[in-house]
């Protein structure tokens, strides 16, 4: 009896198993698709930090280039930025056992960080920028034409609302970007997959993960803050995070206030009718007085 329950557990995990995978390559599918992400003959650039989103990614990225139509290469690219205690040796090991091609750059963006920021303050925006101007010019050497990020869904709210709060700007992180100076197209392919997916994922598959400790006394309060919201609205009102997500691809620049997105000045009462309801109102002129015996012809009905 013992075995026969072990071994519909072992199927029914080996299932759910399937199923994730199947989800998230799917979802990473969409999101190439979406924007146009990855073209025929790209060098996509794996940005690999040894975190769980950045493992998947690059698992999920080789599954879908196995089964593309297009032919396209991968290369996973890891900066190594000198923090006291990174284990060195575990992403080259990894990489090698699996036949990935991969590059290590070398950055001492540690001690900038500890030299320039104040202790107890965050430091991401400048940690961000090293890590952004390192990446850009590795891309550049070694000739990748996509640079491929492992944010998620939910790391796209966070910022769209870490803008709105702290910024005062309705910005968020694009699933496609190209870079300031014109050079490098920015892409996430896990634009459209929860965080919680992907914690799920790299259990499942073992990624030998690292410990970030690379913030330690720079941790950002502000994005801690928005997690924590987010975790509360996902416990009381489900739904609301997916609506607030689709919201970022259904925007409405009239009902805004952004004069440089929408024409304001330039609205008139008779341009802006559709010809239906000038004839409505046309017919409604004729129509006889409130005192004579007619109905109204917009009535709520029970």
């Amino acid at each position: 009896m013992t075995k026969a329950i072990t071994r519909r557990q072992f199927k029914k995990t080996g299932y759910e198993n399937t199923k994730l995978r199947k989800r998230l390559c799917r979802l990473t599918g969409q999101a190439i698709g979406d924007f146009n992400m990855i073209e025929a003959g790209d060098k996509v650039m794996v940005c690999l930090s040894g975190g769980k989103d950045s493992f998947c990614l690059l698992d999920i990225l080789l599954v879908l280039q196995s089964r593309a139509p297009i032919h396209f290469d991968i290369i996973a690219v890891n900066l190594n930025q000198k923090q006291p205690g990174f284990p060195a040796d575990i992403l080259p090991r990894y990489l090698q056992e699996r036949g990935i091609a991969y590059h290590i750059e070398e950055e001492d963006t540690y001690s900038i960080m500890k030299r320039l920021i104040p202790e107890g303050k965050a430091g991401c925006s400048l940690c961000a920028r090293l890590r952004r101007g390192i990446l850009y010019r590795v891309a550049s050497e070694i000739g990748a034409t996509k640079i491929a990020l492992g944010h998620h869904r939910d790391d796209i709210i966070e910022t769209f609302f870490l803008n709105l709060f702290f910024g005062a700007k309705l910005k968020g992180m694009p699933a496609k970007l190209l870079t300031d100076d014109g050079r490098h197209i920015v892409i996430r392919p896990l634009a459209y997959v929860k965080e919680s997916d992907l914690v799920r994922y790299a259990d499942k598959q073992q990624f030998p993960l690292i410990p970030c400790n690379f913030c330690g006394p720079f941790v950002n309060q502000q994005r801690s803050q928005i997690k924590a919201l987010m975790r509360e609205w996902e416990k009381r009102f489900p739904g609301r995070v997916e609506n607030i997500f689709s919201a970022l691809s259904t925007l409405v620049p009239s009902h805004l206030m952004d004069k440089h997105h929408f024409d304001f000045g330039s609205l008139s009462a008779e341009a802006s009718l559709l010809p239906d309801t000038m004839e409505m109102l046309a017919a409604a002129s004729t129509l006889p007085d409130e005192g004579d015996d007619a109905s109204f012809p917009f009535v709520m009905t029970s």
